[in-house]
């Protein structure tokens, strides 16, 4: 469910407008062609399947009680991991000029590649739908939303998708509530993460890695397959200034948080100028490279396993 998640804010408006089934947006995300309908790919694996599907569930839902939704193309999560270590050559690529991505915001302000995100990821509030979102009235945003409908609430015990979200939901992934679904899900990352910190050939290259990072005197702070390919790109974040970019230090866990403990959000942090910026990612830059030199090997053993069976974290970038 996570592509399609990504989605629902901004998803389609309504009225009587007939194009918006074959309306592609300038981002170039992928949307319904002219049958209103997402051709679901040939390769795609079962869970990209179901979301493809269930967008085009959404639309004809939708499509019957008289608005225009207009399915958009779910990213597959392995394109995620293409330049964050799945694919060394772009990998690479992308860390010769932006190591890790931590000043590059700073430096390439007008690059959307500089935060590290897919190109579907950076385009999903740019969808056909948003285009259309942003010409309703307040009364059709009212109407629409009811008939959309909304995610599962705990406050109110409603564990299932409401409207036409609820309906397609059901179609594609069954009776099964969403919440039952999480725990199944959460079980299952548990499981393909033990399965990938138990393979002997995993564990014996992640002490390779681990050795050659020492050498080039980088801290090892976890040797587990799941976490040592993250590891060094979350302590280029931990230890980054307050407000590198709007960039809020994270721990080794990946929770953003400042010296004091709490939660805080990247708008209430100050930038770094450009100036200041531009030595400190040379020194990333370094450093990611080094990282990813050091766990070559063990990516190239490591992600066709994870990205059969894997899990929430990933932990491999």
């Amino acid at each position: 469910m996570t592509a399609a998640v990504s989605l629902l804010p901004l998803l389609a408006a309504c009225g009587n407008d007939t194009g918006a089934d074959s309306r592609s947006s300038d981002s170039g995300t992928t949307a319904a062609g002219s049958s209103g309908h997402l051709d679901v790919p040939a390769d795609a694996n079962a869970d990209l399947k179901k979301k493809y599907l269930l967008e085009n569930a959404i639309a004809a839902c939708m499509k019957k009680q008289g608005f225009t939704y207009t399915p958009v193309a779910p990213e597959d999560p392995a394109d995620s991991w293409a330049t964050n270590g799945a694919d060394y050559k772009l990998t690479r690529k992308y860390r010769q000029k932006y190591g890790f991505g931590v000043y590059a915001g700073v430096v390439y302000p007008n690059d959307a590649a500089a935060s590290g995100r897919t190109a579907a990821q950076r385009d999903s509030d740019r969808t056909p739908n948003a285009d259309y979102v942003n010409t309703l009235t307040p009364e059709q945003k009212t109407a629409y939303s009811k008939v959309l409908g909304g995610p599962p609430d705990a406050k109110t015990g409603e564990k299932n998708w409401t409207g036409c979200q609820g309906e397609a939901d059901k179609k594609v992934y069954g009776s099964a509530s969403v919440q039952e679904r999480s725990t199944t899900t959460a079980s299952q990352n548990q499981a393909n993460a033990q399965a990938l910190n138990g393979d002997p050939k995993l564990v014996a290259l992640a002490q390779t890695y681990a050795s050659c990072l020492k050498k080039e005197g980088v801290s090892v702070t976890t040797t587990q397959p799941t976490g040592i390919g993250d590891m060094v790109k979350l302590q280029a974040l931990a230890s980054a200034p307050p407000g590198a970019g709007g960039i809020v230090p994270v721990d080794e866990k990946g929770s953003s948080q400042d010296s004091q403990g709490s939660q805080k959000s990247q708008g209430s942090q100050k930038s770094l100028s450009k100036e200041e910026a531009l030595p400190l990612l040379d020194k990333d830059i370094q450093l990611a490279m080094r990282d990813l030199k050091c766990g070559k090997e063990f990516r190239a053993a490591y992600f066709p396993k994870f990205l059969k069976a894997p899990t929430s974290g990933g932990g491999a970038g």
